[in-house]
């Protein structure tokens, strides 16, 4: 069976264990040497933004001061319109690209200080990586696709088909191994796909646009396996979309990218309701907020309602609005919301349905 790392405490939404991954003040500027150089010295002492940079220097800024630490357990998904630096990004977690400022931790390792050596043993066992095209080998039947990871490590043929056969059942294609790739759906070579990356047992995945190219009921079928899995067995997961929808049905935590720079990170709910700016608003002003604005966010002080609440239904602060609705249509009365059996605030009719605009006063 596959390791399970100590958890992320997704209840509470804070981490139990140290960083898995950590980004301190990362820029990626792409150009000539000198030029680069030139570059990141006159974005460091005069503040210069992408435009001036391009301008000035006729380099690209693909990540500009970017900062964020991922406990272990968590689903972090990156998303952003094409060419916002998402992809760039997570492509300096495996050192795929250098950077040209800053630090990249890896369980607590300086990535830029490894040898080569020591980079290629980190790629083979502690990260797994899953692109949007696959690239599985025609010829190869889907047991010996899980299993080349492996194979190039030299682990002998019983053990690697012992491990592949493993992977597939986590991703339901017991009965399939020996089948080709052409003979499989797209989602189901997609799920070879993620079969091959954690046949490795990384303990650190990069998805980069995984699910994109598929059909949207096979992609919701899909989100919905890969978050079970990754839940199940404790995986770090950087996830990269451009969809908000995905990234707020997968993921943790989200952050947002615009021009190579991190324009807010927060769960869903923090994203949905408290936008940074015009352009994550625009980005959430189509989202349903039912199934993702709590109670607690929503809720007033107990003295807001005159008169007795002995009747009135009660609820946990982490109640959504889809289930504050149900419990709102049988009744004149407010919700009563409670943490640890008290009564700690209410919610009223027109609250409620404020909640449902978004907050809209």
């Amino acid at each position: 069976a596959l390791r399970r790392p100590a958890p992320f405490d997704t209840d509470g939404g804070h981490p139990v264990t140290e960083a898995a991954v950590k980004i301190e003040d990362v820029w990626k500027i792409f150009g000539p040497p000198g030029a680069v150089a030139e570059a990141m010295a006159a974005v460091k002492d005069e503040g210069i933004g992408k435009p001036e940079v391009l301008e000035r220097y006729g380099c690209v800024v693909g990540v500009a001061d970017a900062n964020f630490a991922v406990p272990r357990g968590e689903i972090f998904c990156i998303m952003g319109l094409s060419g916002s630096g998402k992809s760039t990004l997570v492509r300096h977690v495996n050192r795929l690209i250098e950077p040209t400022a800053g630090r990249i931790e890896i369980l607590g390792r300086d990535i830029a200080q490894m040898g080569e050596k020591e980079l290629r043993a980190v790629r083979a066992k502690q990260i797994g990586m899953v692109f949007q095209h696959m690239a599985l080998m025609p010829h190869r039947s889907v047991r010996d696709n899980v299993a080349y990871p492996l194979e190039i490590r030299g682990v002998s043929k019983s053990k690697r088909w012992a491990v592949s056969d493993h992977t597939l059942s986590l991703v339901d294609l017991v009965g399939y191994e020996d089948r080709l790739p052409k003979e499989l759906s797209g989602g189901m070579q997609q799920r070879v796909g993620i079969a091959r990356a954690l046949a490795s047992d990384p303990e650190i995945l990069l998805m980069d646009e995984p699910f994109s190219a598929l059909d949207p009921l096979i992609r919701l079928q899909l989100q919905d396996q890969f978050k079970a899995l990754v839940a199940e067995l404790q995986k770090t997961t950087l996830f990269i979309t451009h969809d908000l929808d995905e990234a707020i049905r997968i993921g943790h935590r989200i952050a947002i990218m615009k021009d190579g720079r991190i324009v807010q990170i927060g769960t869903p709910e923090d994203i949905v309701t408290n936008p940074a700016d015009d352009y994550v608003r625009e980005f959430v002003q189509g989202i349903s907020k039912l199934k993702l604005v709590k109670a607690h966010s929503i809720m007033e002080p107990l003295d807001k309602v005159n008169g007795a609440l002995d009747a009135a239904p009660r609820a946990s602060s982490e109640c959504d609005l889809d289930e504050l609705i149900d419990l709102s249509v049988g009744t004149d009365l407010p919700v009563v919301i409670t943490e640890d059996g008290r009564d700690v605030g209410v919610v009223t009719k027109p609250r409620l349905l404020r909640g449902i605009q978004g907050g809209k006063e």
